[in-house]
């Protein structure tokens, strides 16, 4: 397939789907507020430049875009809802980069969308729970595609790291993968067998997932895109599908591949500059990262506990890692970021930049070529490549394989 990559960070998406015999003929990465554009510049080195690579999404014409069959990206999770305008259009909040992926959907039409975001897309805002994933898949629906969506933790399909996030597949009118999903929509197996999820991401067939109706649940999503801004609110599951605007959503369990331990990404011979050899910064990374709760006071005098629980300290390296997040590098003490004892010589450490990109599995040495605090952010932006090569490879076999 033809592919155009909308928030291409680094190349995550690119790199798993060309990995997957998938082609890219267009690109877009632009950081706001950033004088240096890193990401783009660690892109350009890796797979070279393309016309508006560097471009503002927002000032982009869409209709310039070069035609394709997958449209993909990772997108921030972000307040969706719309407003009317004076000649009774619909209008998403600007800057908001779901109507820039929804632009491009309405001018190039492409067969195929593969989406990825943060689960908790699937309950925002807190207001009004599920309203923004309401929005999208409404948009959709009145572009003529079926949808079918799966929170996936890399580490339960035998990926170095715990990465939860929400992957969006929607086929438009016409595709093998509509007529797939739609004739398969009310199969009691959907999920387990005909999905675009089913044989590379596999799950448990507990009583076919059917018997507990706690864990199944039906809505229908308007066409009205203000409507469901304004009032819709629904606790949407971990998978679901939508036809028509009929939507099915269940809970599930993956069928676990055999993890893969942060100990397998370590490196040997690591550069002294990595290792936390100071008694009292050792003891700041355990306090930070160890249960708490502790007595506090406010301004007006009365008492209060604050409260959190731990994490492990050091990290256990038989577990895959834990999330890896933008502010990871550094040997400032945190509790968010790894800490690790090596192995190879059980020194106090924090994760080197192309760990992290094993962790991801990006080649090494993918980012070299940008700051080092940027590479440890452009990774903690990223996805696991190895998640988007199962997906490309389903996308290649298509839906009766």
């Amino acid at each position: 397939m033809k592919v155009a990559e909308l928030f291409a960070g680094v190349g995550g998406f690119r790199l798993g789907l060309e990995k997957a015999g998938h082609e890219t003929v267009w690109a877009n990465q632009w950081e706001p507020k950033t004088k240096v554009q890193h990401a783009y510049n660690c892109y350009v080195e890796n797979f070279g430049d393309f016309p508006d690579l560097n471009t503002d999404i927002n000032k982009v014409d869409k209709k310039s875009i070069p035609d394709h069959d997958l449209l993909v990206g990772g997108f921030p999770c972000q307040d969706y809802s719309v407003a009317t305008t004076r000649a009774k259009g619909i209008a998403g909040i600007k800057g908001v980069l779901w109507w820039d992926i929804y632009d491009v959907v309405k001018a190039k039409k492409p067969s195929y969308l593969l989406l990825e975001n943060v689960d908790r897309l699937l309950k925002s805002p807190v207001i009004q729970r599920g309203r923004d994933f309401g929005i999208i898949l409404s948009c959709l629906r009145n572009e003529g595609y079926v949808v079918e969506w799966r929170v996936i933790n890399a580490a339960d399909y035998g990926f170095p790291q715990k990465r939860r996030r929400v992957f969006i597949f929607a086929a438009k009118q016409g595709t093998d993968w509509y007529e797939s999903i739609s004739d398969n929509a009310k199969s009691n197996h959907y999920f387990l067998d005909n999905g675009f999820f089913s044989k590379e991401f596999p799950i448990l067939d507990e009583n076919d997932l059917l018997l507990d109706l706690e864990n199944i649940s039906y809505t229908k999503i308007e066409k009205n895109i203000q409507k469901v801004s304004d009032k819709f609110a629904y606790p949407f599951w971990k998978m679901g599908i939508m036809v028509s605007g009929d939507v099915r959503t269940e809970d599930y369990k993956p069928i676990k591949i055999r993890k893969k331990s942060l100990k397998s990404i370590l490196q040997k011979n690591v550069d002294e500059k990595y290792f936390v050899n100071n008694t009292e910064d050792i003891e700041k990374w355990k306090y930070l990262k160890g249960a708490k709760k502790e007595k506090r006071i406010k301004k007006d005098g009365s008492v209060f506990y604050y409260t959190e629980g731990g994490i492990p300290f050091p990290e256990d390296l038989n577990q895959p890692a834990r999330t890896i997040i933008t502010s990871e590098g550094g040997q400032t003490p945190s509790r968010f970021k790894h800490f690790i004892i090596d192995p190879y010589n059980e020194k106090y450490r924090t994760l080197t930049p192309e760990e992290v990109e094993r962790i991801n599995g990006f080649p090494k040495g993918w980012t070299k070529s940008i700051p080092q605090n940027w590479r440890y952010f452009c990774m903690g932006n990223a996805l696991v490549v190895g998640l988007i090569e199962k997906m490309g490879k389903q996308l290649r076999l298509g839906p009766e394989v």
